[in-house]
């Protein structure tokens, strides 16, 4: 029997978690099950639970990862202020963003479907909304993020629901349209923010 060090064991964990998260925005919670998931990460189904007690596990797991890397890669690196939550938004409304679920966001991706999930999952989701969000509102109000923390919730769901909403248009102008649309929604929101 083949021995493998914790770090080999630790990073094909990792691997099952992001094609994970990959294979679930594109198909849904639902519509991926362990031996695809396993087979995207280039394993077999008997080592599943190797790494993962139930499906429900790495769904929670793969949620929670999917939202550490948003925030790492979008929010966290845009730039303080309003010009940051701008940077923010054009990103989540660009065509490239809609078109591309596997890679895109996991709110807009999954949301109808956590919302049916296990509480471990929706804790998940939870914890990493609120991580966003947080970056978000220090953007939002510097001096005083927590009074900004609803109002970038509004945002973040106006940012999920307009997307969705394009993914699932049949009509690729109107699909764009609503996406030039939704920016000009939340630099309003923003601006309506900054006057109050």
């Amino acid at each position: 029997m083949v021995r493998y060090t914790k770090e080999h064991k630790q990073e094909t964990r990792q691997r099952i978690i992001a094609t994970a998260g990959r294979r679930l925005k594109q198909d849904g919670i639902d519509g991926s099950g362990v031996a695809t998931l396993m087979k995207d990460a280039g394993l077999t189904h008997g080592t599943f639970y190797a790494y993962f007690s139930s499906k429900d596990h790495l769904v929670a797991t793969a949620v929670a990862d999917q939202m550490r890397a948003q925030h790492e890669t979008i929010v966290a690196q845009a730039a303080p202020g309003r010009a940051g939550l701008e940077q923010i938004i054009r990103w989540y409304f660009s065509p490239e963003q809609r078109d591309s679920i596997e890679d895109g966001c996991p709110n807009a991706a999954l949301l109808d479907e956590i919302a049916r999930s296990t509480d471990p999952t929706k804790q998940a989701y939870t914890d990493g909304v609120l991580t966003l969000i947080d970056g978000f509102a220090a953007r939002l109000a510097p001096h005083d993020p927590p009074s900004a923390r609803l109002k970038s919730l509004s945002l973040l769901g106006m940012l999920a629901g307009t997307l969705q909403l394009s993914r699932a248009l049949t009509n690729r102008q109107l699909a764009d349209q609503l996406l030039e649309q939704g920016i000009r929604n939340a630099l309003a929101l923003l601006d309506a923010e900054q006057h109050n």
